[in-house]
């Protein structure tokens, strides 16, 4: 049996296959239906929609609903843990590219996640900021301002 997970606004509703067949709905045009489920009338407008991510905004009689729908594979997907993310922990920064360092950002002993920028690096004309690829926490700058330095050279340690 086919089952959803229609998530409404933070409310989860499980939904059947069967159930949702059953809802009495006209499509009045692209973006408006009429809903008739347990003898009463909706009016509906889809405002967004992202099918790929199978999430909806819609009105529902002029209130306005963020809408999510899992089907049954994304249901045994969930369970199965297979969308888990892991945070990358990082160990060392090295620079990219040769250049010098214009700017440092971080300090030592400064926790940083994914996407923190650490430094500048001026390469080619073109002032570069350098973020980091994980999270971590700053263990030492092995660089300061205005350091020359070369491709895979160690500017951060992480620990």
């Amino acid at each position: 049996m086919d089952n959803f997970l229609i998530t409404v606004n933070n409310q989860e509703i499980p939904v059947t296959k069967t159930e949702a067949e059953n809802m009495d709905c006209i499509a009045v045009n692209d973006t408006n239906f009429h809903l008739l489920y347990k003898h009463q009338g909706y009016k509906v407008e889809v405002l967004q929609s992202d099918f790929l991510a199978k999430t909806l905004k819609i009105s529902v009689n002029g209130n306005i609903y963020d809408v999510a729908i899992e089907d049954e594979y994304d249901l045994q997907v969930k369970k199965m843990g297979l969308l888990a993310t892991t945070a990358v922990k990082v160990n060392e920064i090295k620079a990219p590219m040769p250049g010098l360092i214009i700017d440092i950002l971080v300090k030592a002993g400064q926790a940083v996640t994914e996407g923190t920028p650490l430094l500048v690096l001026s390469a080619m004309k073109m002032e570069n900021v350098i973020l980091s690829q994980g999270e971590g926490v700053v263990k030492n700058i092995a660089v300061k301002k205005d350091d020359a330095v070369e491709k895979g050279q160690l500017i951060i340690e992480m620990e």
